[in-house]
């Protein structure tokens, strides 16, 4: 086994969770706040945008399993990158598009993959994604985990999280676990 650990950040951490549990090679997905300043922050906090900390995941996946750039292929699939402290809805620099990673290769393929994106695009904006090292990852408070599987029946679930997680079963079938 290969293990390793990346962070994303897509917007509401409720739903890139819920998507990358999904994956194969995926170990855990924690959900919490990074890429701020304030030490232990808390959701409250978090979410009134005055810690500099985005809603992200952790993701810890096998990658003799899942490539990372499968990884980044769904992350960048399933969020728009092109907005700047804005997903949906959601506004705030928490919801900013970042990922922080945790090794120079994983940075260099990050910042390639975007690259791609770009030149690739025939109309429109630039992927803005904030690419940095991680420095301190601050886990979510307890009803943060696994929000999607314990409330799939709420309305922010069925009309948010589930067109999500049905493009990736659309669009990823060979990345989902079976």
């Amino acid at each position: 086994m290969n293990k390793e650990e990346i962070i994303f950040g897509g917007g509401c951490f409720w739903c890139t969770g819920a998507v990358f549990k999904m994956l194969k090679g995926v170990i855990s997905v924690l959900p919490g706040y990074a890429g701020g300043q304030k030490e232990n922050p808390t959701y409250k906090e978090v979410s009134e945008g005055n810690t500099g900390h985005a809603e992200v995941i952790k993701i810890k996946f096998d990658s003799s399993k899942i490539s990372f750039r499968d990884l980044l292929t769904v992350f960048f699939a399933t969020h728009d990158p092109t907005t700047i402290n804005r997903q949906g809805s959601d506004v705030g620099t928490q919801y900013r598009s970042i990922i922080l990673y945790t090794n120079d290769i994983q940075k260099k393929e990050a910042e390639e993959f975007m690259e791609e994106i770009d030149s690739s695009a025939t109309s429109g904006s630039k992927v803005v994604t904030e690419v940095k090292p991680l420095i301190k990852f601050y886990e979510a408070e307890d009803y943060h985990k696994d929000y999607y599987a314990k409330n799939s029946v709420m309305p922010y679930c069925q009309v948010i999280i589930n067109p999500k997680l049905e493009k990736v079963q659309r669009e990823f079938r060979k990345l989902i676990s079976q």
